[in-house]
């Protein structure tokens, strides 16, 4: 059943059609547990109080399904405003964004044209920028960018996925250019030709990736909520004499929230995810597939 829900939720994420009804309804069933408004006032808000709870933050202006070089100059000047918005408000946070949304899918020079923008405008701040990564027909191409950003900028960092079998491989290459990598297991529907698909082996290699890239001594931003690899990850770091200064634990903005404090209580850098904009229904349907008990939160909330 649970198998059932997951398949589902994933598919309607992708749906145009689906995602165009929830932008006309806003942040409605239960969203905006896990999505900090629709404008960047609210997001800016949301930041400052986490920020006071002693976490860091990275901003995500959703977007999925450009379809048009408008919409992703669009999207790629609300990041632009997103770090604006930061630097106005002084408060800690860095800038999460995905290339669809600035027009990869569309032309790769539209892409990169947009990107050197926004990395331009972050540098000028001191602020750093997070690619997400997508699904598996976007990872190549997604890495090949990134190998052309780093030999102009130092400010920006990418995602890597635990549950494809490349994984392994692609720590091992970005080595020689000390990328800073947010860890993740994984979020999209995928293969079972390019991913594992029984999760104990996408955790194994979670953890070996988690600790490839920390002992090769480059920054790790472990993003999980999943407390037995966060243990895990504090016993090889002290183990290993790992500096704090080298990694932080990331978690989803209205997830484990108790996890989150308890973490910044002992000491360690706790960074939250915090997306924001209308375009928010692709996301929170990731979020339904990745714990389907969530849904009944969401089904609570249609009949309050």
């Amino acid at each position: 059943m649970e198998v059932l829900m997951r398949n589902f939720f994933q598919s309607l994420g992708k749906s145009p059609s689906a995602n165009r009804l929830a932008k006309k309804y806003g942040l409605k069933f239960g969203a905006s547990r896990f999505v900090a408004g629709s404008t960047i006032e609210q997001a800016i808000e949301s930041v400052r109080q986490l920020n006071k709870e002693g976490k860091v933050v990275t901003l995500d202006h959703l977007g999925e399904f450009v379809f048009s070089e408008e919409e992703a100059n669009e999207s790629a000047a609300m990041c632009i405003k997103t770090l604006d918005a930061i630097a106005k408000a002084g408060v800690d946070s860095n800038l999460s964004l995905k290339m669809t949304s600035l027009g990869l899918d569309i032309s790769r020079v539209l892409c990169m044209k947009n990107m050197r923008r926004i990395l331009d405008r972050a540098r000028m701040y001191g602020n750093f920028v997070r690619i997400d990564m997508e699904d598996y027909d976007h990872c190549q191409v997604s890495l090949d960018i990134y190998r052309e950003l780093r030999q102009e900028y130092d400010n920006v960092g990418i995602v890597i996925q635990a549950y494809l079998y490349r994984t392994e491989q692609d720590i091992k290459d970005l080595n020689e250019l000390h990328a800073n990598l947010r860890l993740v297991k994984g979020a999209y529907k995928e293969s079972s030709e390019v991913a594992f698909p029984i999760k104990k082996d996408v955790d194994e290699n979670y953890v070996k990736i988690i600790q490839m890239h920390l002992s090769n001594g480059n920054y790790t931003a472990i993003a999980s909520h999943d407390v037995e690899i966060i243990n895990q990850t504090k016993t090889f770091v002290e183990n290993r004499k790992v500096s704090r200064d080298q990694f932080e634990f990331q978690m989803l903005y209205g997830i484990c929230e108790d996890l989150q404090k308890q973490l910044v209580d002992e000491g360690y850098k706790v960074r939250v995810y915090v997306p924001y904009g209308i375009d928010w229904f692709g996301y929170f349907m990731r979020r339904l597939a990745e714990r389907p008990a969530n849904a009944w939160f969401v089904l609570k909330n249609i009949f309050k």
